[in-house]
């Protein structure tokens, strides 16, 4: 019982900074800029980097617009699937837990703004990219750090099914042969 409380408190604390961290930023946008408008603390910046606020609904960078209800659904299944899964990840796999954190809270984040909203607020814009927030960075980047604890725990028990399967040295026959000359 004490390691599902430890999990749930790992799990939820992370992604609830993240989902603090996600909505304030988005509130800081909605009460200070007008929809469409762009700030950028620095003219030289603006081409790079910059603030502009925008509306999605559909998923991060902008794919499949209108489709709020089926992303809200997802989001609700893949949180759920999360917090399932999540005690079940041994703590070995740290990275596992890590993109597991930041997509639960990234998840979450967007959740709080398609059913309050109906819409995300997005507004980080760099270059050509398009414009995201900290929710999607949380889940993209968690999708990364997720792909790369997998591939680490494959290899990991390869090499431990590779060592475990090897066959020990051959043992001196001379030491356990019976029938093996002896000095006479």
């Amino acid at each position: 019982m004490k390691k599902y409380l430890r999990d749930y408190a790992l799990l939820f604390v992370s992604a609830g900074l993240l989902i603090f961290l996600d909505q304030w930023t988005k509130y800081l946008v909605r009460t200070r800029l007008v929809f469409g408008e762009i700030w950028s603390p620095w003219d030289w910046l603006t081409p790079y980097a910059r603030v502009l606020y925008y509306h999605n609904t559909g998923a991060a960078f902008g794919l499949f617009q209108g489709f709020n209800a089926v992303f809200t659904i997802l989001a609700i299944l893949v949180s759920a699937a999360i917090i399932y899964y999540f005690p079940q990840v041994a703590g070995k796999d740290w990275l596992i837990r890590l993109a597991l954190c930041l997509q639960l809270g990234g998840a979450i984040g967007n959740l709080i703004d398609r059913v309050t909203f109906g819409q995300v607020v997005d507004f980080i814009s760099v270059g050509t990219f398009p414009v995201f927030n900290v929710a999607d960075s949380c889940i993209t980047v968690g999708v990364g750090i997720l792909l790369l604890g997998v591939w680490l725990k494959e290899a990991r028990e390869k090499k431990a099914a590779a060592l475990s399967s090897a066959e020990p040295p051959p043992a001196d026959e001379s030491l356990t042969d019976p029938d093996s000359d002896r000095s006479e």
